[in-house]
């Protein structure tokens, strides 16, 4: 049997394409072992590739404090060692291995190991899926644990942005009718021991839910009649997650909708629900329990010491290879944690709106992708009122937005120099206003006012109702199924203002700052997010994350597959090396973050990635001037 014959009955072998496997066939390394060898020891060897046993055997356990074997396993001809060690564990072996006398293995370099996961998604998700299912085992769980301070936890970051929902043992859902009375659902939810129920309408569809809290708030509180039908007194909404989702996007979702539960759906059908402290539990050294800490806060002083803490975190992110957009989304998250805690307070100082409202943010915020040096870009919304009562509400949201906007500033997030403020009454109005604001920007399609619009098509609301950026929102798709070449055309121009940074013979063009020669990494980005937003728009597409966007756009066919990776990778390795710029500037030289970076400090292996990024760049820029300029730039 040939090399690649072999591998293709290896799992996760076999997930490659066979040109793939006929590639790096050659890259193994044949070893025998002769005799019965200790070849690697737990938490001690660094593991420098990965071994798949040919012929022979493997013998692995963990040893325990009185150095007694635990979890002994036999692995034979087939069976792959390694990649967790490699991938989650520091570059450490897991478990001591011997290999037994007469055994032949395979052996895969460490960076031609990394380098097919990078290039394979599926191929590097089994380990880390393979691996989450054995954290389900307590002993096996008690032994690959490290200490639980957060610097030294890696396998407990990692397993949160590689590991999904599926491998999490979530809970079957018990459900009741919408006409159950009170205290027979109380009942079911004794005897079932669980702390959520789930209500059902007469069609059968999920209308609501109740938990314990319920019971004490709605019904106990109230003295509500346990006669009465649960319908009357359900939670909503019902949040929904699919099994295929990664653990970290649903700790974001808890965190950031304020929901304790939810449901796991599974090819169309609900499997199961998971509770927010059994997620938090199998992540109890993920910097996203950070969050929680941040809600926990109790003075404008320690939302301060939160956020000050930050830049820390990203580090060690960075440091284990968590990707830019995950970075994007729980700095984001963060934010929008401290911005929400803020507005809760200042409202139970002032007292409560005269009016139904939302508080928006706008810009990098706006699309989640915001970066330690940020400043204020957030908006209000308010509904419509009667003619006698409009002054009362617009002093109360301009008084509301400024003392929101001075204790944003206190904690870090500084005041924008653009005006784009709550605060400012240019950007604190009601819906009627704004609907005649978007359709103005719309209508007049200047360079300044288009300028605006871009800005507020990144809006994102982060408090208060909902329902009213819905309708803003509707209100602008409206609009969009009107001819807008006059408004596609200045944003196209937008797109096209920026040049990345090349010279004529396609070396890193800088400019000077101080004595440094140096390029501004943000406005290097700047073309991708231009281009996007507008191919977005134009399509009516909602999504605000630059992400998301160009996804939804692939999907929607407006960009090739090889358009979408060449976009995606080259957007977050930029954002990457941004964020750990600005990352380093905070903590190791204690200076305010900015977006400049000096060519001489990036490897050469970076620099030849920057140009390559670029140039493509300049390729979407030159179809975006024969698309929506007619070549009217030159």
């Amino acid at each position: 049997m040939t090399r690649v014959e072999f591998l293709k009955n290896v799992i996760p072998f076999n997930l490659l394409p066979e040109e793939v496997l006929l590639g790096v066939s050659d890259l193994f390394h044949e070893v025998k072992y002769v005799k019965d060898t200790v070849i690697y020891q737990q938490e001690l060897t660094k593991m420098k590739g990965i071994d798949i046993i040919v012929e022979g055997e493997y013998e692995s356990f963990f040893y325990d404090s009185s150095h007694s074997r635990r979890l002994l396993e036999h692995h034979y001809g087939g069976f792959c060692y390694g990649g967790v060690s490699v991938l989650l564990n520091r570059k450490r072996s897991l478990r001591t291995v011997i290999a037994k006398k007469g055994t032949i293995v395979y052996f895969l370099p460490r960076k031609d190991f990394r380098a097919l996961c990078n290039a394979y998604e599926d191929f590097f998700h089994h380990f880390t899926t393979d691996f989450g299912k054995r954290m389900l085992n307590e002993e096996f769980a008690h032994f690959a644990k490290h200490p639980t301070s957060f610097e030294e936890s890696y396998i407990a970051s990692e397993q949160l942005y590689s590991r999904k929902i599926e491998s999490i043992g979530y809970k079957d859902i018990v459900y009741c009718d919408s006409q159950t009375p009170i205290f027979e659902a109380a009942l079911t939810m004794a005897k079932q021991k669980t702390s959520c129920l789930i209500v059902r309408d007469q069609e059968n569809k999920v209308a609501g839910f109740i938990t314990d809290i319920t019971l004490r708030d709605k019904v106990i509180a109230n003295k509500k009649d346990p006669n009465e039908p649960i319908i009357e007194v359900v939670d909503n909404p019902v949040m929904t997650i699919n099994s295929q989702a990664y653990v970290y996007e649903a700790v974001l979702m808890m965190f950031t909708t304020k929901t304790k539960y939810l449901l796991v759906e599974d090819k169309g059908s609900l499997k199961g629900i998971i509770s927010r402290n059994r997620l938090l539990s199998e992540q109890a050294q993920s910097p996203l329990v950070y969050i929680q800490s941040v809600k926990l806060a109790v003075s404008l002083e320690e939302l301060k010491s939160k956020w000050e803490l930050v830049p820390q975190m990203i580090t060690q992110l960075l440091g284990r290879g968590v990707n830019a957009e995950i970075i994007n989304q729980i700095i984001s998250t963060i934010a929008d944690t401290i911005a929400q805690k803020v507005i809760e307070e200042v409202i139970k100082e002032i007292g409560t709106p005269p009016a139904e409202f939302v508080f928006m943010v706008l810009g990098s915020e706006g699309r989640k992708e915001q970066t330690l040096k940020t400043d204020q870009d957030n908006a209000i919304i308010y509904e419509d009122k009667a003619n006698e009562q409009r002054e009362l509400v617009r002093d109360y949201f301009l008084k509301f937005s400024t003392i929101v906007s001075d204790r944003l500033n206190f904690i870090g997030f500084v005041y924008c120099t653009g005006g784009f403020m709550a605060s400012n009454p240019n950007w604190t109005h009601s819906l009627s206003h704004w609907k005649r604001n978007y359709e103005s920007w719309i209508e007049d399609s200047l360079p300044e006012t288009v300028i605006k619009f871009s800005t507020f098509f990144d809006c994102r609301y982060i408090y208060g109702n909902k329902k009213i950026i819905d309708e803003l929102q509707e209100f602008l798709d409206e609009k969009l199924q009107q001819p807008m070449g006059k408004l596609f055309f200045y944003m196209a121009n937008n797109a096209v203002q920026y040049q990345p940074p090349l010279t004529f013979f396609k070396n890193i063009k800088t400019i000077t700052i101080g004595s440094h020669e140096v390029f501004d990494i943000k406005k290097s980005m700047t073309p991708i997010v231009d281009l996007v937003r507008l191919y977005a728009l134009k399509n009516r597409i909602f999504k605000t994350n630059t992400g998301e966007r160009i996804k939804a756009l692939k999907d929607a066919g407006i960009f090739s597959e090889t358009e979408y990776h060449e976009l995606t990778q080259s957007y977050y390795y930029l954002m990457a090396m941004r964020l750990r710029k600005q990352a380093s500037q905070i903590i190791h030289d204690k200076v305010l973050p900015e977006n400049y970076i000096d060519p001489n400090t990036l490897t050469k292996i970076e620099q030849v990635t920057l140009k390559e990024i670029f140039k493509t760049i300049e390729t979407f820029q030159s179809k975006l001037k024969v698309e929506y300029t007619n070549s009217l730039f030159g």
